[in-house]
Formats: C-alpha cells, sequence, structure tokens
C-alpha cells in the first residue's frame, strides 16, 4: 500500500503574498473562482474578481483565489492569472472529485465550492467566503440529486461565510442533512437561515452570533474540542434593501421548476438551467442580489480572518 504523499509544491502552488501571509499567521481568506469563469459575463467577471479582492484586503486580509491552471492548484492568483480565469474558452468547472484528473491530465478550470473547501484546507487557510452553497435538490427521494458540497464540509475543518444555500434547493432537506453531517450552522445577525436572494429562506437556526470575534471563537473552540474535521457555516443573510423581491423571486422560481420538468432538465445540467431562467426571467436582478450577497459575504470573511489570526498563538 502506497503511504508516501507527494510534496505539496508538486500539485498546490500558494502565490508568494499568500505564502509568506500563511508562514506569518497573517489573516487569509480563500475565494472560489467558479464564479469568474461561469457565474458572470464578459467584462464584469473580471471586474468582480478584482473588486472581490479588494474587500478582502480592506478587511485587513490577504485574499487567496484558488483555480487549476495546467494541472497545478494556485492557491492566490496574480492579475493575468486572475485574466485568465476571466475570458479563457472552455475553462472546466472542477468539484473536488475532478482534481486528481485535473492535476493528472494538465489541466486547467475553476474550482467549485467543494474543491475550493479542499485546497483551500490543504494549503492551511481556515476561512472561505462564497455566494451561497450547494445541498439537497428538489425531489431528492426520487433523483438522489445531492451537492459534493454537503460531503465536503462533513469532513473538512474550513469556515464558510455564505448566505444560505441556493434557493432553488429543498433548504429544510438541506438543513437536516447538515445536521446529520455535523456540520455547525450559526447565523451571523440572524436567527433565520438566508434565503441566498432573499434575506431569509424562513427556517430557523439554533445559533446567532453578532460579530467576527464569535466566529473565531467557535472555531478555536471546534479545535480545542477535537472530534471529527467538520466545517462551520456562518450563514450571512443578504441586505433587505438588496435582496431580490420575494414575490417576483417566487413567481419565476415556480416558472423555472416547471420549465425543467418540461424539458425534463436532470442532473448536473438542473443547477444552471435554474440559475440561468432566473437571471432572465427576473431581467438580472437576481443576479446583482447575488452579488451583493457575495461582497457581504467576502467582507464579513475578512473581519473574521482578522479575529482568528489575532488570536493565534
Amino acid at each position: 500500500m502506497r503511504t508516501t504523499q507527494q510534496p505539496i509544491d508538486s500539485a498546490l502552488r500558494p502565490s508568494a503574498e499568500v505564502a509568506e501571509a500563511l508562514a506569518q499567521g497573517a489573516p487569509v481568506v480563500a475565494l472560489e473562482s467558479t464564479i469568474i469563469s461561469h457565474g458572470l459575463p464578459q467584462p464584469r467577471n473580471l471586474q468582480v474578481a478584482v473588486e472581490l479582492e479588494e474587500i478582502v484586503r480592506e478587511a485587513g486580509a490577504v485574499p487567496a483565489t484558488i483555480a487549476v491552471l495546467d494541472g497545478v492548484a494556485h492557491i492566490g492568483l496574480g492579475p493575468d492569472e486572475l485574466k485568465r480565469i476571466a475570458t479563457e474558452p472552455g475553462l472546466r468547472k472542477l468539484g473536488f472529485r475532478d482534481l486528481p484528473a485535473a492535476v493528472a491530465l494538465r489541466a486547467s478550470g475553476a474550482t467549485t465550492v467543494s474543491a475550493t473547501s479542499f485546497l483551500a484546507a490543504r494549503a492551511g487557510i481556515r476561512i472561505f467566503a462564497t455566494g451561497g452553497l450547494g445541498g439537497v435538490h428538489r425531489g431528492w427521494t426520487d433523483s438522489q440529486d445531492e451537492s459534493a458540497d454537503l460531503d465536503m464540509l462533513s469532513r473538512t475543518r474550513i469556515t464558510v461565510v455564505c448566505a444560505g444555500v441556493k434557493s432553488i434547493l429543498d433548504v429544510p432537506a438541506t438543513l437536516q442533512r447538515l445536521e446529520t453531517r455535523g456540520v455547525s450552522v450559526a447565523g451571523f445577525r440572524t436567527d433565520e437561515f438566508p434565503g441566498f436572494y432573499l434575506h431569509t429562506s424562513g427556517e430557523p437556526i439554533d445559533w446567532r452570533i453578532e460579530t467576527p470575534a464569535e466566529a473565531a471563537e467557535i472555531m478555536r473552540a471546534q479545535d480545542a474540542l477535537g472530534g471529527p474535521e467538520t466545517a462551520l457555516i456562518v450563514a450571512n443573510p443578504v441586505a433587505r434593501a438588496e435582496q431580490l423581491d420575494p414575490v417576483l423571486h417566487d413567481r419565476v422560481l415556480a416558472e423555472a421548476l416547471a420549465a425543467a420538468d418540461r424539458e425534463k432538465v436532470t442532473g448536473q445540467a438542473i443547477t444552471p438551467f435554474l440559475l440561468g431562467y432566473l437571471v432572465r426571467g427576473t431581467a438580472g436582478a437576481s443576479l446583482e442580489a447575488n452579488l451583493a450577497a457575495v461582497r457581504g459575504n467576502v467582507r464579513v470573511a475578512g473581519q473574521i480572518a482578522v479575529s482568528w489570526s489575532q488570536g493565534k498563538p
């Protein structure tokens, strides 16, 4: 049986800035790259990528946008690499299960939540900001369709700041699944689980925190207690003033679900189909609400990273 690990440099390449920050115990925030490559149109995608990194810096932390380029997992991207992620045609979308093939075959791709969580934790980064998590899909009892995000978070010690899970999913079932897998969930200044595009999903959260420092204290308690290497989800809602109109959301989502059923869209195609339908059906308003949520999550993640680094010995 093989037990020899490959050197970290063979597959992971932190940028000089990220490597120095990690060596010094300075705050670092991981950012996914699929929002750049697959989530936004050009040239806005590159503008948003730069903006999100700047929000991390304004909070006092170092941004580490993660992507795989030519078979190497880059932990932190330079300007040219960010531009490549934003403009290269045919860039793959990489979940955790795709990473070995991408590395072995020298492929390039943007990382999803599951891949970013794994690579960030592997590199020694504890805080990750994203928009919304994947979860249990509607009709799960028939399709058994569940995002790999949930499995990865059940065995990765990382703190994910997000606006809940995508509202196209079965939110109550997702929360139940997180509980079953032992993933802690804390609402950031809220008692209700966020609804991604919406301020709230209407589902209650057991734990509420008011400050980034409290999130950092939960992280320290995770380490002190030991146990399974599970994640902490900090659920940070989009502001009510920036959310998608709830009536419009519910109407267009119902239309999208009906269209998916008529066209027999299933499997991996269902999420981009529904999200694309929402963007078109809301004349882009869903995309703006998504971006507002991401900006808020990145800001809070930067603040948590600072609090976390300040408590290190």
